[in-house]
């Protein structure tokens, strides 16, 4: 499903050329779930950044059904992110002033859908994650793991190809954690979802059905 191919990123900081990917190749396969490992600024999240179009590859090819995202518009990539990619950040990016239901149907009312049926499809996934109670809430009046779950409700609103999870669990106690985790394992399960996430969390890394290790810009399989 994904093809990763001599994938490149290089800053560029005070006149110096940082080389975080050193020409990266994988293969991602449709349904399967991934966990990348690493220490603190290995580059993880700017590779997870550059497979869902977020970021750009200074050289190299992400390939995702044969297609090379990066030869795209940015319009045309536009629409594969919201089309085909589910995003979960580490700190949520929810917006304020918005209700959790409002929410978690940005990526509908984006993609044009009718407000009435994106308001259905976000109550549904809402209850999916255990807030059917908390729709009119706004993000201040919810816990950290409550948010996580209207971080993960947008994501999957658009029943997408791809997650891509950035430290889900990191800011989260052991119990919330837990329920996120199998809540994204699930998600994996069900639809035939690909999963990739990037974890310091070794027991969400153990139940995912392949690791790897992102070291020195390059990637190892554990």
């Amino acid at each position: 499903m994904i093809e990763i191919k001599q994938l490149t990123k290089t800053f560029i900081k005070n006149g110096t050329r940082i080389e975080v990917l050193k020409g990266i190749d994988c293969s991602i396969a449709r349904g399967e779930s991934l966990a990348i490992l690493g220490a603190s600024g290995t580059g993880k999240t700017t590779l997870l950044q550059i497979l869902g179009a977020l970021d750009h590859p200074t050289s190299g090819h992400v390939f995702f059904d044969g297609a090379d995202i990066f030869e795209w518009d940015e319009p045309r990539r536009a629409e594969f992110r919201n089309n085909r990619i589910g995003f979960v950040f580490q700190f949520y990016h929810l917006l304020p002033e918005f209700t959790a239901l409002e929410n978690t149907i940005m990526p509908a009312l984006i993609h044009g859908i009718p407000r009435g049926d994106a308001y259905r499809r976000g109550e549904i996934v809402l209850t999916e994650v255990g807030l059917g109670d908390r729709l009119a809430h706004k993000p201040g009046e919810l816990s950290g793991g409550e948010q996580q779950r209207v971080a993960l409700a947008r994501a999957i609103i658009m029943n997408p190809d791809v997650i891509l999870a950035d430290e889900p669990t990191g800011n989260l106690d052991v119990k919330t954690g837990e329920r996120i985790q199998n809540l994204l394992l699930d998600l994996g399960k069900a639809g035939n979802t690909t999963l990739i996430i990037v974890t310091h969390n070794k027991l969400l890394a153990n139940d995912m059905s392949r690791t790897i290790n992102l070291e020195d810009g390059n990637i190892h399989e554990l």
